[in-house]
């Protein structure tokens, strides 16, 4: 009876390994075949003049310079913006508010916003910030737009990030006289500081990809210069790789797939270098 029992639970442990990898597959596989056409179908494209000079006639010439800048300004005000506020509110949800039916009330809207339809997140922008605080469409109100999304990941991975820190880090440091605020911002802080900034990277990537919400807040089809400031358009990557690909007719595929690809890069640098950091200062950490 014993052997056949443990016939059994290597049967089932083998059994469930065998679905566990091809469940992974299911997913790499496909994502993969998707990286690799975009990357032999745009890559030939590519060059320094499509990546310095601006787009002309319809973005069927040209570069894309503008939509580079205009998304890496979009990531930056992300950042700004949404970083501070998203710390701040996850320091006070896992450090200061009282455990009861409102913060846990609180905690699961939060997680529930970031699974709101971003075109939502487009509309409040347009309401809020464009009309009724009067900012236009401008780069400023997209900037604000993406912040008021990314806020739920900033804040749910700060609030994560502080609770993982060990109880007996603020049981000791509260010990030996340090008061509450002191324990966070000199213990506490530094010990989460990963997983926010990996939080807030995640959230410029997520950025970096948005088109609806951008679409109805400032983003423009061509520009032929810069923003100057703050309160003008701006292109940005995703939105001209939406309009090439479905408003322009006769546009190269070649051209579409050199924009998606160069999407897909700046996407993908912020997400490695989301995971470099973090194993970093694992490895600091640990030794």
């Amino acid at each position: 009876m014993r052997t056949r029992a443990i016939v059994s639970r290597q049967l089932s442990q083998r059994v469930a390994f065998g679905l566990l990898v091809l469940a992974t597959i299911i997913v790499v596989v496909p994502a993969l075949l998707i990286i690799l056409k975009i990357v032999i179908s745009g890559a030939g494209t590519i060059g320094w003049e499509f990546l310095t000079q601006p787009p002309s006639q319809a973005g069927k010439a040209g570069g894309i310079f503008p939509a580079i800048v205009g998304t890496f300004y979009l990531m930056l005000g992300t950042f700004v913006f949404s970083l501070p506020i998203g710390v701040m509110a996850g320091i006070y949800l896992a450090e200061y508010a009282p455990r009861n039916w409102l913060t846990r009330a609180i905690n699961m809207a939060i997680i529930n916003l970031a699974g709101v339809p971003s075109i939502v997140y487009g509309l409040f922008g347009l309401g809020v910030f464009v009309l009724a605080l009067n900012l236009g469409m401008s780069l400023l109100a997209a900037t604000l737009t993406l912040a008021c999304q990314a806020l739920a990941m900033t804040i749910t991975t700060s609030r994560e990030a502080i609770l993982a820190v060990p109880r007996e880090y603020r049981e000791g440091s509260l010990a030996i006289g340090a008061t509450k605020w002191q324990t966070v911002r000199h213990l506490i802080l530094p010990q989460a500081r990963p997983g926010i900034i990996t939080g807030a990277v995640l959230a410029m990537s997520r950025a970096a990809g948005e088109t609806a919400p951008i679409l109805v807040v400032g983003a423009a089809f061509l520009m032929r210069g810069l923003p100057q400031s703050p309160s003008d358009q701006f292109m940005a990557l995703a939105y001209h790789l939406y309009t090439v690909a479905a408003h322009v007719p006769g546009m190269p595929k070649d051209t579409i797939w050199a924009v998606a690809l160069v999407l897909l890069v700046v996407v993908l640098s912020f997400n490695v270098l989301a995971t470099i950091i973090r194993l970093r200062t694992r490895q600091r950490r640990y030794g």
